[in-house]
């Protein structure tokens, strides 16, 4: 198959969703399928040049619409009538589209076009339809409201299937916004086995922190946002400061919106500020060193939809602490891969308490459970082939509603 993925940025500091994409292209290749990407991004920015994938970069970028984005909401939200021109030439070209997100003109302006054409396209949410959003952010709701009454609903509704990783992100789904039509589907996701010399690797963190290979590490691992719930770790790890005396913390990743200086005020208030390390954002064999000389990882998110990280750090092994606002967390402990708290200061208080606390023997058993968790639930390898037989059986001419119709 010949598939085409619309998304809003191949920025990899976005995460899950752009990881997803190129990881799953390498599989795909290999099996002899080609994906090709188009997104909004300007065709000089430095993520799209180093892309992994045969990418059209489709934003405006003028010097005039660059200062304008900035203080204009609807640039903000990417708008850019290249994307629909080129789907209008190019669509018929691929098998099938899959749509990676919701809220920006990658959703919409896809459905414009592809809504008229007999191309079967798709829609992976990420989790953008979860209902913590529409809590967190009120005055973002209500303008949502509208956006998605007026148009945003009609991109699920067509879209020949609508993909979730997980059944907690499909049940959340239907909570958020009326009305709500989808054909449901819910399918693997996950990340690649990892490779590469170990030594090397931990060699690339160390380099990166004094301290690294004297002091048992916690890690946590992904942007600096407040919907991770970094502030409730870092006062988490302050309250335990005599039972944790062997540990440190990592915090780990990218800061896209300054945030980072009110977390290390906050560690330095707290007194725990020699103790926490921010190496900034990890990639290649230094996030790989991190994970394998961490102790364990650990989510502490408001909302997460899936957490590709959490299935990183158990292909190595190694266990989680991860709020039940991350949408696998019914399965990590039913696989008791790792430890499920609530997301507020005690409750992860007391989850590195007893992880911190674990036995030689039961860290050995929770590191193969883990182990197993991803082997079974999360090797993209296998996810990924199975996704594509999926898009094979919709994609193909007559009626197509095995999913669940909402």
């Amino acid at each position: 198959m010949k598939i085409l993925h619309v998304i809003r940025t191949v920025d990899p500091r976005y995460g899950g969703p752009v990881a997803g994409v190129f990881s799953s292209a390498e599989v795909w290749a290999r099996h002899g399928h080609e994906r090709n990407v188009a997104c909004l991004d300007m065709i000089d920015e430095p993520w799209v040049l180093q892309s992994p994938v045969k990418t059209f970069a489709l934003g405006l970028g003028s010097p005039l619409y660059v200062a304008l984005r900035k203080i204009l909401p609807w640039l903000r939200y990417g708008y850019s009538p290249h994307l629909t021109r080129w789907l209008k030439v190019n669509a018929r070209n691929y098998d099938a589209i899959i749509v990676n997100g919701l809220w920006n003109y990658a959703s919409y302006g896809s459905w414009r076009v592809l809504h008229q054409l007999d191309v079967p396209y798709f829609v992976f949410t990420h989790g953008m339809l979860d209902p913590w959003f529409n809590k967190a952010y009120p005055t973002k709701t209500f303008f949502k409201n509208i956006f998605w009454r007026l148009f945003e609903h009609r991109v699920l509704r067509d879209a020949r299937g609508v993909m979730f990783t997980c059944e907690e992100e499909r049940q959340l789904a239907r909570e958020s916004f009326v009305p709500y039509t989808a054909r449901e589907h819910v399918v693997g996701y996950g990340t690649r086995d990892v490779d590469g010399d170990p030594r090397a690797q931990i060699a690339a963190f160390t380099n990166l922190i004094r301290d690294a290979k004297t002091r048992k590490l916690i890690l946590f691992l992904g942007r600096i946002h407040p919907k991770k719930g970094i502030d409730l770790l870092i006062e988490a790890f302050a309250r335990n400061t005599d039972d944790l005396a062997d540990f440190d913390l990592v915090i780990a990743g990218p800061d896209d919106i300054g945030w980072q200086y009110q977390l290390k005020t906050l560690a330095n208030e707290l007194g725990v500020s020699h103790r926490v390390y921010w190496p900034g954002m990890l990639s290649g064999g230094a996030k790989w060193g991190a994970i394998r000389l961490a102790e364990f990882l650990v989510l502490p998110s408001h909302q997460e939809n899936f957490g590709i990280v959490v299935a990183e750090a158990m292909a190595l092994s190694k266990p989680v602490l991860i709020t039940n606002k991350v949408n696998i967390w019914r399965e990590i402990e039913a696989d008791h891969a790792g430890l499920v708290v609530n997301d507020d200061v005690e409750s992860i208080a007391a989850g590195l308490r007893k992880m911190c606390a674990h036995s030689p023997e039961q860290r050995e058993s929770m590191a193969y459970s883990a182990r197993e968790c991803f082997r079974k639930r999360y090797d993209l390898e296998r996810n990924s082939m199975d996704l594509l037989r999926l898009l094979e059986q919709l994609s193909a001419p007559g009626p197509n509603s095995n999913g669940i119709l909402r």
